[in-house]
C-alpha cells in the first residue's frame, strides 16, 4: 500500500470512528508504527486531522473528504457507472457535468467516444461543467466544446460555486444534466453535503430536459444536508449492484429508469 492509499484509508477510518491510535492503525494497515506516525504528522500539517498523544482524531472534514482522497473508493464500480452513463449521450447534444469522482469517470468515457466527433454538417458534443478538474481533462479533446461556468473554487471538490455561476446557467439549455450526488432517496430526492454545490447542481437540473443521477450503491437510500432536486425531476438513475433491489424497485415504481452496472 503506497502513501496516498494509506492516507485515504486512515481518513476513512477516522471519518467512521472519530479517532484511532498509532498502534491500531499500524495493525490495520500492516505497516510499522513509525510509518503511521509520519503519516499522521503529514496529514496534521495539511489540517486534515488533529494529532493526539498516541494517535489522531478526525478534523472538521470527517463528513466530506477532499476529492483527491476519495479516488480509491469503489473504483471499479465508478468506472462501470461512468461508462454506462456516457452511453446515454448522443452526438450533438449539450450536457452538464458537475464534480466528483464518479462524474469524472463519465467525462473520461465521453472523451474516448469517437462517434461523438462532429462530421461535416453536424454539431459536436458540448459539455458544460463547474468542475475544474473535469474541464482540465476535456480541454485537450479538440472534438469537444467545453463551457466552464464561473464561481468560487471549492477546494474539496474542485467545483465552482456561488452566485457568479448562475448568470451563465440561466442563459443556456441542456439536453442532459449528469449529477453526481452524495445521496439519493426516493422520498428526499438527490442531495449534497454542501449547500453551495447543491445550489449550482439544482440550476443545472432546472435547465435540463433530462436529469441523470450518478450514484454508486453506497449512496442509495441515504440523505445529505442540502437538496439538489426532488425525485420527480430525476429521469434516470445509474448505479451499481451494491444497491438493494427493494430500493431500486421503489425508484422504478416512481417512473425513473434505473440502470444497474
Amino acid at each position: 500500500m503506497d502513501r496516498y492509499a494509506r492516507w485515504n484509508t486512515l481518513l476513512e477510518i477516522l471519518a467512521e470512528t472519530g479517532r484511532i491510535t498509532v498502534e491500531d492503525a499500524a495493525t490495520r494497515l500492516g505497516v510499522s508504527q513509525a510509518t503511521i506516525r509520519r503519516d499522521f504528522d503529514q496529514l496534521s500539517r495539511q489540517q486534515m486531522i488533529t494529532r493526539t498523544r498516541g494517535g489522531a482524531v478526525a478534523g472538521g472534514i470527517s463528513y466530506d473528504l477532499p476529492l483527491r482522497y476519495k479516488t480509491a473508493r469503489h473504483v471499479e464500480e465508478k468506472h462501470r457507472i461512468g461508462t454506462a452513463a456516457a452511453g446515454l449521450v448522443s452526438p450533438g447534444q449539450v450536457i452538464a457535468l458537475n464534480g466528483g469522482t464518479t462524474i469524472t469517470e463519465v467525462a473520461r468515457a465521453l472523451a474516448t467516444r469517437t462517434d461523438l466527433v462532429a462530421t461535416p454538417g453536424s454539431t459536436g458534443l458540448t459539455i458544460v461543467t463547474n468542475a475544474l478538474n473535469i474541464a482540465n481533462e476535456l480541454i485537450v479533446r479538440p472534438h469537444l466544446k467545453v463551457v466552464v461556468v464561473g464561481g468560487v473554487v471549492r477546494p474539496q471538490s474542485y467545483e465552482l460555486i456561488g452566485p457568479l455561476a448562475a448568470p451563465i446557467l440561466r442563459e443556456i439549455t441542456l439536453d442532459i444534466a449528469f449529477l453526481g450526488v452524495d445521496a439519493v432517496d426516493i422520498k428526499l430526492g438527490a442531495t449534497s453535503h454542501h449547500e453551495g454545490e447543491a445550489a449550482i447542481n439544482a440550476l443545472m437540473a432546472a435547465r435540463a430536459r433530462k436529469v441523470v443521477v450518478i450514484a454508486d450503491g453506497s449512496k442509495i437510500g441515504g440523505h445529505a444536508f442540502a437538496r439538489i432536486c426532488a425525485t420527480d425531476r430525476i429521469h434516470t438513475l445509474v448505479t451499481d449492484g451494491n444497491a438493494s433491489q427493494e430500493q431500486l424497485r421503489a425508484f422504478e415504481e416512481a417512473g425513473i429508469r434505473v440502470i444497474v452496472v
